[in-house]
């Protein structure tokens, strides 16, 4: 049984609605074996959606070690990576980097990252700043889409989806948000409402919101994650083992009830700000 595939925004392409992200093993360096053979699991599994970024360590070398010798894989691949540059120059750099790494003609997604802070939007629009940088890389073809990602703040990601001639966000997508509100109410909705992709980070909460005593699994987490209205969700994984976790469930997903929704809501709900770990005070 193939993954089941979704729509990337309002008119496509598909992609798997598991994809492969850039944490786990791939946010190291010096361990080549351990992540290609991830790497090679998720092809091998059929995922499509491959997740990167410039500061994500060795990960950009590993793709292109792993691309390279996999040429007749590549048409079925969707690649992206990021920039956390917020200066023009800065952001060309890193995308020229980006593409030489991974052994690529062009980005399929390339996304400005991890927005926190009004100074952040500032210097990304204004003169100098690497939205021109961004736009100026799909229009000459070196990137399919462009997208924004964050997880600080959801007032300032909010203003990225209204403002910003971008494709996709990546944002968190999780139990504690749906309690907390922000991200998965206003920002989803704006993003939806401009028929972008919305892609689903932080799904597992580094893996701290597993908890067997209390009936939170690994793939309840996905599946709640998957229940909402979104592209895919990324989910760095460690060792083959983890990518076929994943895998199946991008097979085999059926959406949460509603039971098993309150539930969750009910476990998550008294922690939801410390579990939120990643988030700002804004």
């Amino acid at each position: 049984m193939a993954i089941t595939t979704r729509l990337f925004g309002r008119s496509g392409p598909h992609v798997t609605q598991v994809g492969l992200g850039g944490e786990g093993v791939l946010r190291t360096h010096g361990r080549e074996p351990e992540a290609r053979a991830v790497i090679e699991q998720a092809a091998a599994q059929g995922i499509t959606y491959f997740d990167s970024a410039q500061a994500y360590a060795g990960s950009q070398s590993y793709y292109g070690n792993f691309w390279r010798g996999h040429q007749e894989l590549r048409s079925g691949i969707f690649q992206t990576s990021k920039s956390a540059a917020r200066d023009y120059l800065g952001a060309r750099a890193d995308l020229a980097e980006s593409l030489e790494m991974m052994d690529l003609d062009r980005l399929d997604l390339w996304q400005i990252h991890d927005l926190r802070t009004f100074q952040d939007i500032e210097e990304i629009e204004g003169p100098g700043g690497a939205l021109r940088a961004f736009v100026e890389a799909k229009d000459v073809g070196l990137v399919r889409f462009l997208g924004v990602t964050g997880h600080h703040a959801p007032k300032i990601l909010e203003h990225a989806v209204k403002n910003w001639p971008v494709d996709a966000v990546l944002m968190p997508v999780n139990p504690a948000e749906a309690v907390l509100g922000g991200f998965l109410d206003r920002v989803m909705a704006a993003a939806l409402e401009r028929g972008l992709a919305v892609i689903g980070m932080k799904v597992l909460g580094g893996s701290h919101y597993i908890s067997p005593q209390d009936g939170v699994t690994a793939e309840l987490l996905l599946r709640f994650a998957l229940s909402q209205e979104i592209s895919t969700i990324i989910v760095g994984c460690s060792s083959p083992r983890e990518v076929q976790a994943l895998a199946r469930v991008g097979r085999e997903f059926q959406p949460l009830a509603a039971e098993e929704e309150k539930k969750l809501m009910e476990l998550f709900r008294p922690h939801a700000r410390r579990l939120a770990y990643y988030r700002g005070a804004i």
